[in-house]
């Protein structure tokens, strides 16, 4: 099946829209085939500001209309709690509330940005999608990831390139109570880290410390400017550690 097949079938669609590199195409190929496709992003404590601002700015782009919907995520007992299980519950809520939401404005199909590279196994969120049987045209149709961000460049969408970014709760460790002032010092951080032109790397808490994860290519940079990031990054942690399991080895 193609995406074309996919909207010719399914003509009007909610798209679960994260700004981030697959939903932003969905939204372009929605559109390109001709589908009338209603954007919805979910506001929460566990996306930085940057995700809404990407995505306000590719719907402006596209000339598509999207509803902000505002979802406490931490009134969720669950979820607050960091369980193993917390992904399921947080998928449910926010997915839940885009149903809620498409289903006012009469639309039944939702569907989201899984692509064919994503493993769906009995990831405790793919399980929450299966339940509240959100479609996945990418997967469906087979596009991978380096797909994806083929087709987004050849379209000149500004996020073809955009890095993969996990939401803020998977920076502190399972069974850690999550806090709204946890998430905060965790984006604070990495918008500095971001400012400074570093990218796909993660800020994840151990206990009152920073635990720095980046490519190995940047690591030069880091440590030219030890003393400065160091002076911005205490003011959010009592230690700064750099994991030298950097990502992308």
């Amino acid at each position: 099946m193609t995406l074309y097949e996919f909207f010719q079938k399914h003509p009007k669609v909610a798209l679960a829209f994260s700004g981030g590199v697959d939903s932003a195409y969905l939204l372009y190929a929605a559109l390109n085939c001709g589908a009338q496709v209603h954007a919805y992003y979910v506001k929460s404590a566990f996306q930085p500001r940057f995700e809404l601002e990407d995505a306000m700015r590719l719907a402006a782009e596209l000339g598509v209309d999207m509803k902000v919907l505002d979802v406490d995520v931490l009134d969720c007992p669950q979820i607050a709690a960091n369980t193993a299980e917390r992904c399921y519950y947080c998928k449910y809520s926010i997915f839940k509330a885009i149903i809620n939401a498409a289903s006012e404005d009469g639309i039944s199909v939702l569907i989201d940005g899984t692509n064919a590279s994503d493993d769906a196994g009995d990831r405790p969120g793919m399980l929450a999608l299966r339940e509240l049987t959100v479609r996945s045209p990418l997967r469906e149709c087979g596009l991978t990831k380096t797909e994806v961000r083929r087709l987004s460049k050849e379209a000149g969408l500004f996020t073809w390139d955009k890095p993969a970014y996990a939401c803020l709760a998977t920076r502190i460790p399972t069974g850690e109570e999550i806090t709204k002032e946890k998430l905060q010092r965790t984006e604070r951080a990495e918008d500095y880290l971001f400012s400074a032109g570093f990218t796909d790397f993660r800020v994840r808490m151990m206990g009152s410390a920073a635990r720095i994860q980046l490519p190995e290519r940047q690591l030069p940079f880091l440590l030219n400017k030890r003393k400065e990031f160091l002076g911005e990054l205490k003011k959010y942690y009592s230690a700064v550690l750099l994991d030298l399991e950097v990502r992308g080895e």
